[in-house]
């Protein structure tokens, strides 16, 4: 007993420190028994779970970035193994970005637990106390949705573990099973949760339905999933949740607490930390040597110049994700002095930078990081929407295309079309603020819509966001995205067993009860 599984010491929380100003002390200090005396200790607790997700373990870089990579719309500009490992779908158990967020997420769930758990000693009615503990609930069903997509089977713990002894023995849940307690958790969390709240980062009665919608999707379930999204459409106005006027709102960091589109979010607040904890999404997106955010981006996370010729010019959408043009600061006359120079992508190799592609970049994070982000774009202040309206509308409409229902499939595939056309104030890649007209593009949608239509609309509407890849692993359809005529090319190394990230080869060496591996791995 002298090796502690690592696994047990995040399921029991003793690594349970957040890297939030929300939380005033770390609940993973703290002795369970005895501390849960008020709501506001439920809260406390609650809090220092959605605060794991706000790290770089999550979706401030690994986790994020390994969507992107793992999709056909983002190439890698670097060399590093982890990384070439996604990009090339040849990742090993050892993969140096897995193991990290795979840990994370269980801190997540094991604060989410102790929050459940706690909840249980603090006398109150049930009106007071339940919709502060239904956080819980939904955060825990955040964590495990993203474990049960990445890893099929996995271990899931649905209470605080305090037995040493019992938690070494923890063996893999089925998926099925995963899924059944993930629908569970939220809809009490639907149950529970307020109709409105204060920031988007909260967990709402919106974002508990929503989930549900998704998770539905993902399973098939078509009619289940059609009902929830609709439920939380028709409620809209309830909810306080519309399509934002402009596209490009969602991605400015300095607007976005006042859109009505994000339902959940991810809000990144400038906190300090000596463990890179904080947002680099930006660096990793931006452009090298780019004049903006003092100092340029990184250029790790590049898409691939196909991403850009096959999205029409005319779509406001390309503007706000993608940049196509900068303002280097390069020593261009040789003369051994730095200066501002404008290029077109096709001169981005110009900084000299090994890393640097000449194609278009990802402008979603980089382009208003907000006015914490520090150098780099690093730590920036950005709301990452977990899930936000255009997409509901997204889950109505494919799943209405299953269900043979092409009325509301277009109607709600053109209610996001329509918002693109709109057009909006936004940032050339040259730092330059300019208005983009309405436009024609992307027409309506006609005729009979199809499966392939609404995928489409989701890759480009959701470009960037972390949601491609779950797209191409719930509907199968590498084998023809990552074929020679896909994006990025052929992926030769790609099979049917990528579909399922392999679990962490330390996990499996410290608890041989997790075996077998995953198929292929």
């Amino acid at each position: 007993m002298k090796l502690y599984k690592y696994l047990v010491l995040l399921l029991i929380g003793v690594s349970m420190v957040g890297c939030s100003d929300l939380v005033e002390e770390p609940v993973g200090v703290l002795s369970p028994e005895g501390f849960f005396q008020t709501t506001d200790n439920i809260q406390q607790a609650v809090d220092g779970s959605l605060t794991h997700a706000i790290n770089e373990e999550i979706w401030g870089r690994k986790l994020s970035i390994a969507l992107m990579l793992r999709s056909d719309m983002v190439d890698l500009a670097s060399s590093q193994t982890r990384r070439v490992e996604h990009n090339e779908l040849t990742t090993l158990a050892s993969n140096g970005m897995i193991a990290p967020f795979w840990q994370r997420i269980y801190q997540g769930i094991a604060a989410a637990n102790l929050a459940i758990s706690g909840a249980e000693d603090v006398v109150t009615d049930d009106a007071t106390k339940n919709p502060i503990t239904a956080q819980a609930y939904f955060a825990r069903a955040f964590y495990y949705f993203h474990l049960v997509r990445l890893f099929g089977d996995i271990p899931y713990i649905g209470e605080t573990v305090t037995d040493v002894d019992a938690a070494i023995s923890i063996s893999k849940t089925p998926a099925a099973e995963v899924y059944e307690n993930i629908i569970a958790d939220l809809k009490y969390a639907k149950e529970w949760l307020p109709e409105t709240v204060d920031s988007r980062a909260q967990p709402s009665k919106a974002a508990a339905s929503s989930y549900l919608a998704l998770v539905y999707l993902t399973q098939g379930e078509w009619q289940k999933a059609f009902d929830e999204a609709e439920e939380v459409i028709d409620n809209a106005g309830t909810y306080g949740l519309a399509l934002d006027t402009n596209f490009q709102n969602l991605f400015n960091a300095d607007v976005i607490d006042s859109s009505p589109e994000p339902i959940f979010s991810l809000d990144y607040n400038n906190v300090e930390a000596d463990d890179n904890a904080y947002d680099q999404i930006a660096p990793m997106t931006g452009i090298r040597s780019d004049a903006r955010n003092e100092g340029g981006g990184w250029s790790v996370a590049v898409p691939t110049l196909a991403v850009y010729e096959t999205w029409d010019a005319g779509d406001y959408r390309r503007a706000v994700s993608m940049d196509d043009e900068a303002n280097l600061i390069i020593d261009e006359d040789g003369d051994g002095e730095d200066e501002e120079v404008y290029k077109f992508y096709t001169d981005f190799t110009a900084s000299g930078h090994e890393h640097a592609k000449n194609n278009p970049y990802i402008a979603k994070y980089a382009r208003y990081p907000g006015a914490f982000a520090r150098g780099s774009g690093r730590a920036t202040s950005h709301n990452y929407s977990m899930i936000r309206y255009a997409e509901v509308l997204l889950i109505a409409a494919e799943a209405a295309v299953e269900l043979g229902d092409n009325a509301s499939a277009l109607d709600y595939v053109n209610q996001v079309r329509a918002r693109a056309r709109m057009g909006g104030a936004t940032k050339t890649g040259a730092d330059i603020e300019v208005t983009i007209p309405a436009s024609d593009v992307p027409a309506d949608l006609t005729g009979t819509v199809t499966v392939a239509d609404v995928l489409e609309e989701r890759r480009l509407e959701l470009a960037f966001e972390g949601k491609r890849w779950y797209d191409i692993a719930r509907r199968r359809i590498g084998a023809e995205v990552f074929s020679a005529s896909g994006l990025e090319g052929e992926k030769p190394f790609f099979t049917e067993d990528d579909y399922l990230l392999p679990l962490p080869e330390d996990e499996l060496e410290r608890n041989p009860n997790l075996l077998p591996q995953n198929p292929g791995y």
